[in-house]
């Protein structure tokens, strides 16, 4: 316990934690967009329960960490000539989380782009879905992030309780921002546009790692990875220019349009 208290142990449980925040921004996203199918006062239940599933599901992995370091050693090869690949647990994990994100990302985008029967009255899905299966959606994404996220810290440190610690107080304080988070969302319907586009982008780059991890090689072509610092840039440089959009919206002053006898005067007509 004496370990916890050293300078090397604060500074990995203060780093790991800033992480682990880090590493959760994709999940709240998906929280957030996933919880404002719900009702209002239902919104904020559905947060909390799909952060506490994340915090859940990241303790266990933690206690079954020999499981986890498993998921990363290959079951199985395959080689077609053409086609090669070392299949490994965490790999598929990544692959079909990422699919399922690419799923879920476009048909978001498809039904507030085309509305028909999703809508209700006034053009708003809320209200249509139930909590338990937003919970449902939200479980099967925090089970891909875990791991990835569980992953990351063994690569960190070796300290099971520096990692479980780091863990409580990651979620604990997404779920403080969650709240004005999903608000802010809510509100500005192009940030949710914008949410959507960066799960598409996420889950483009977890079934691109999936590939990698498993070592595929397509006609001697071998699969890379997409850096996540490119990935998180993009998302940084792309909220902070909506940002300021939203900012130059509410500063502008609407246009005025004239009456038409007005405009007629002026040129002489009346």
């Amino acid at each position: 316990m004496s370990d916890l208290f050293t300078a090397e142990s604060i500074i990995s449980l203060l780093t790991l934690t800033f992480l682990e925040i880090v590493l959760g921004i994709d999940n709240i996203i998906f929280i957030s967009i996933a919880a404002n199918k719900l009702a209002q006062q239902d919104q904020a239940k559905a947060r909390n329960i799909g952060l506490i599933l994340a915090m859940a599901f990241r303790l266990i992995l933690l206690l079954g960490i020999s499981f986890v370091i498993s998921l990363s050693k290959p079951f199985t090869h395959v080689d077609a000539g053409w086609f090669k690949a070392a299949f490994t647990g965490q790999s598929l994990i990544l692959f079909a989380g990422g699919l399922f994100l690419l799923y879920k990302a476009t048909s978001e985008i498809h039904h507030k782009l085309e509305g028909g029967d999703h809508e209700q009255e006034g053009g708003s899905t809320k209200g249509k879905t139930s909590v338990s299966s937003v919970v449902t959606q939200i479980a099967i994404t925090n089970i891909v992030f875990s791991i990835d996220s569980i992953l990351t810290a063994i690569g960190l440190t070796q300290n099971v309780a520096i990692m479980m610690i780091a863990v409580v107080l990651s979620i604990l304080i997404m779920m403080f921002f969650a709240g004005p988070v999903g608000k802010f969302v809510n509100e500005h319907p192009t940030i949710q546009m914008l949410g959507l586009a960066f799960l598409i982008m996420i889950g483009f780059m977890l079934v691109a790692e999936g590939a990698h991890l498993s070592e595929v090689v397509i006609f001697n072509q071998e699969v890379g990875t997409v850096p996540k610092g490119y990935l998180y840039f993009a998302i940084a440089f792309s909220l902070l220019v909506e940002f300021l959009n939203i900012r130059l919206r509410k500063k502008q002053t609407p246009i005025q349009l004239r009456g038409y006898e007005e405009q007629a005067h002026r040129d002489g007509m009346i």
